[in-house]
């Protein structure tokens, strides 16, 4: 056989060749995503104009017509950087929220010191980013620190200790007392929500019974019914006496509700686990706990990423509802100043509203994003 004749093997993998020039770029992707079909079309147009007619409305009404200062509501009423409107109306009312701004951070917490949620908030901070960046060490330590002593510390600068005055939960409000209320929330329904999956699952009855009544209850009311037991029902089952702090109740209110529904995505998760994960670490010989922890619930909580993300964005937003018990959150607290004979004008509400909207939706929006980085960091395989 000739050297020609002979058969030919490649030894390396060929380069991948670029895609054709029509089929990447800005132009593609607007040819593929927008303009596909007909319908594609219909709708891209219809879009467009709908977003040429409203965004020039918004800015001109948030940013260009708004009142950026002045001290009381005539400002935001009838004038406009110096000007009287023809219609007798101003855009937004930022004024109104740069007046009100540290309340809505800090509700009726004294002024003198308000250097306490601070430094707790900067705490907070400090030891949340090294615990949500996969790569940094000692997990552990940060993880103890965060979840055990900074609650401690927390509660003993809030509220009143190492010889501070004294200032009661009633005092607490705005954005400090929501993140009190969905850090709580979150770091207690997370480990909860993984025992009574497990228990759900439980081959023992009584187990299995408790955890599937608990579960079933709780999710089968709304959660204004739960903090509306934690707060006016629990104080009638203590011994004479006693009392609850209404945060606490609140707090308790909030985990339960937030487990319940933990539950039920951690138990999601486990029944995706594919049951030769089961039998593979029995084969190992690993106990229960071993196995679970090792093996079985690390899979199961990364396939469930993005739901339990969605319940953490839930609990943030349903921290709102604490109004229901006398307790100010940032957009109680914001509700709350709409009765300021100061500031009261047609755009302060509206103003008022969109500011607390636009926090929640930072925190909310960061939460989602982590989610996607955490997908990709663990390699889910979801695509987007």
């Amino acid at each position: 056989m000739s050297v020609a004749d002979k058969p030919f093997v490649r030894t390396s993998i060929l380069a991948a060749e670029p895609p054709p020039p029509g089929e990447r770029g800005a132009v593609a992707w607007i040819r593929r995503n927008l303009l596909a079909t007909p319908k594609d079309v219909i709708l891209t147009i219809l879009a467009l104009a709908l977003i040429a007619w409203a965004v020039p409305h918004l800015v001109n009404w948030l940013f260009i017509q708004a009142v950026w200062s002045g001290p009381d509501r005539t400002f935001c009423a009838t004038t406009i950087q110096g000007g009287v409107q023809p219609d007798g109306w101003s855009g937004a009312c930022w004024a109104f929220v740069s007046a009100k701004y540290d309340q809505f951070i800090f509700g009726r917490y004294p002024l003198d010191e308000r250097w306490r949620p601070a430094i707790v908030g900067i705490l907070f901070i400090v030891l949340l980013v090294p615990m949500l960046i996969p790569s940094a060490p000692r997990k552990g330590l940060n993880a103890i620190l965060l979840f055990a002593v900074l609650p401690v510390l927390a509660f003993w600068l809030l509220h009143g200790g190492f010889g501070l005055e004294v200032v009661d939960t009633p005092l607490w409000g705005g954005l400090m007392v929501t993140l009190v209320l969905s850090f709580v929330g979150i770091a207690v329904s997370l480990p909860c929500g993984i025992l009574l999956a497990l228990g759900r699952r439980s081959k023992m009855p009584v187990i299995r019974m408790l955890c599937v009544t608990f579960i079933e209850v709780i999710r089968g009311v709304p959660l204004i019914t739960v903090l509306f037991m934690a707060s006016v029902m629990l104080p009638l089952f203590l011994p004479t006496g006693w009392n609850v702090d209404k945060l606490l109740r609140a707090l308790i209110g909030v985990s339960i509700f937030t487990s319940a529904y933990m539950a039920e995505v951690i138990r999601g998760g486990l029944q995706a686990i594919p049951k030769g994960q089961f039998e593979g670490a029995d084969s190992l010989g690993l106990g229960y706990w071993q196995k679970t922890r090792l093996i079985i619930m690390p899979q199961a909580i990364k396939l469930v990423i993005p739901s339990i993300v969605n319940t953490f964005i839930g609990t943030f937003k349903d921290t709102s509802l604490v109004t229901i018990i006398g307790m100010f959150d940032l957009l109680g607290i914001v509700k709350l100043n709409f009765s300021d004979a100061n500031w009261a004008s047609a755009v302060t509400p509206i103003t008022g509203l969109i500011f607390a909207g636009f926090i929640f939706w930072l925190f909310c929006f960061g939460m989602s994003r982590y989610s996607g980085f955490m997908e990709r960091h663990l390699d889910t395989g979801h695509k987007r």
